[in-house]
């Protein structure tokens, strides 16, 4: 029932994913609900640089490093999907700066990777993560998608449960959103996530200097405003700002640019969640109508487009794509 036009579906979660997994299914001809109690961007996709950045991620990320092939695929998604909707991707790329044995070694790095050594990487891009949501959105709702500030907490096929009490009429649930579902309540292989906190400082610019910079332990994202990022704080899914966490961010930044003004820099806080190889979970849950697309690390924006297709296909009992299989919604059961 859930490949009929007819369906009802509910998307949890206004992210990167969930946005875009709305707008891919109400273009497929789709009656599409988003559920989202926070306001429009206050999520961990609006608070993040917007990297679509394979070589970085890979590089500078430990877990993505076996990814880049497949990170790489899903960036080539970026330039279609990004010109449809009117969202401006810069490829301006980054460069690395910092000390010369600092800077041997990302060489050192890049050449395992099978990177060309360079003191910059021209094929990551990156976009305005606060209006590329907004764009989406807008997108979203000329496509017919309805937007609820209800939160879900519970679904079977034909019954949807928000926390206000109201019980809705939804075929399928697509569980797009993070932290708060990682208990395996609504689907059981939500178990296997983890929080991680990140805060991120926005800064006035210094320049016009429209690449990012990545030094040692921080990277500098320009845009509205310079986005000084990041940490990663496993384990810890609190949104309070913490001064001692981001300590060593404000010390590598001013290394990196001394004329920084960081005591007025704007602290963002936003939760992401990882599976344990860093990878998406996207594809049925073992509970019944649950579509998992959920996840990213680091990724989301990276990975929406693809998400997105992957979701619609197999909502549509279509082929999801050589991503299937290292994206399985069920891998950590079968460990």
């Amino acid at each position: 029932m859930y490949s009929e036009k007819s369906a009802r579906v509910a998307v949890a979660g206004a992210g990167a994913f969930g946005l875009a997994v709305a707008l891919r299914l109400a273009r497929a001809g789709r009656s599409v609900t988003v559920f989202d109690p926070a306001p429009p961007a206050a999520n961990a996709s609006g608070v993040a640089a917007g990297m679509l950045a394979p070589v970085s991620e890979a590089l500078f990320d430990p877990v993505s490093r076996d990814h880049l092939a497949l990170m790489r695929r899903a960036r080539d998604l970026w330039p279609d999907f990004a010109d449809a909707l009117g969202i401006t991707v810069s490829r301006a790329g980054v460069r690395i700066e910092g000390s010369d044995a600092w800077r041997a070694e990302i060489a050192e790095r890049l050449e395992r990777l099978g990177v060309a050594s360079s003191d910059a990487i021209d094929e990551d891009w990156r976009l305005e993560a606060r209006s590329a949501l907004a764009t989406l959105r807008a997108a979203a709702e000329r496509s017919g998608v309805t937007f609820d500030a209800g939160a879900v907490v519970a679904f079977e096929p034909g019954a949807l449960t928000l926390a206000d009490g109201r019980v809705e009429s939804f075929d399928a649930l697509v569980l797009a959103t993070g932290p708060g579902v990682r208990d395996g309540r609504i689907a059981p292989e939500t178990s296997a996530l983890t929080p991680i906190k990140g805060q991120l400082l926005r800064a006035p610019p210094l320049d016009d200097d429209a690449a990012v910079v990545r030094g040692e332990g921080v990277y500098l994202a320009p845009g509205e405003a310079l986005a000084i990022g990041a940490t990663m704080e496993a384990g810890r899914d609190d949104l309070t700002p913490d001064a001692t966490a981001t300590q060593a961010l404000r010390r590598a930044a001013k290394a990196l640019r001394p004329a920084l003004d960081l005591d007025h820099a704007a602290v963002e806080v936003g939760v992401r969640v990882t599976t344990p190889d860093g990878l998406p979970l996207v594809g049925w849950s073992r509970a019944p109508g649950v579509m998992l697309a959920v996840g990213a690390r680091r990724n989301g924006w990276l990975f929406a487009p693809l998400v997105a297709g992957m979701v619609a296909a197999y909502l549509t009992n279509d082929n999801p794509g050589p991503e299937a299989v290292a994206f399985d919604a069920r891998r950590f059961e079968k460990a």
